[in-house]
C-alpha cells in the first residue's frame, strides 16, 4: 500500500476514533442522567425511562465495538499489517478500505464469516 494512501486511512480512523470517544462519552452521560431522574411518577414514565435506557445501551455497546475496531486497525498501522484480511492473509482492496477503513476482512471473508 502506498504511503499516501495509508496515511490517508490513519487520519480517516483517527476521525473516526474521535467521533466514537465524543459519542460514547455523551450516551454514557445521557445514561447517567436517565439513572439519577427522580420525576417518574407512573407506569409509563417508568416504561419510558426503561426503554431509553435500553436503546442508549444498545447505542453504546455499538459504539464501543467499533471504537475497539479502529483502535485494532490503528494499531495494524503501526506495525505495518493494515489491509491485509485476517482470515486469508490476503491484500484487502482499497475499494474495502474506503468503505470501512478499520474491517479485517476481505468482502468473501467477511460473508463467509456473517459479518
Amino acid at each position: 500500500m502506498k504511503t499516501g494512501d495509508l496515511d490517508t486511512f490513519k487520519t480517516q480512523l483517527l476521525e473516526m476514533k474521535s467521533s466514537l470517544e465524543a459519542n460514547i462519552a455523551r450516551l454514557r452521560d445521557e445514561l447517567e442522567s436517565v439513572a439519577t431522574e427522580s420525576g417518574v411518577s407512573d407506569l409509563e414514565d417508568l416504561a419510558s425511562l426503561e426503554s431509553e435506557n435500553m436503546h442508549h445501551n444498545a447505542l453504546l455497546a455499538q459504539q464501543q465495538h467499533e471504537l475497539s475496531e479502529v483502535l485494532h486497525a490503528l494499531s495494524k498501522i503501526e506495525n505495518g499489517g493494515y489491509g491485509i484480511c485476517e482470515e486469508t492473509g490476503d491484500v484487502i482492496p482499497l475499494d474495502r478500505l474506503r468503505a470501512k477503513p478499520h474491517t479485517r476482512y476481505c468482502v468473501s471473508d467477511a460473508e463467509k464469516l456473517g459479518l
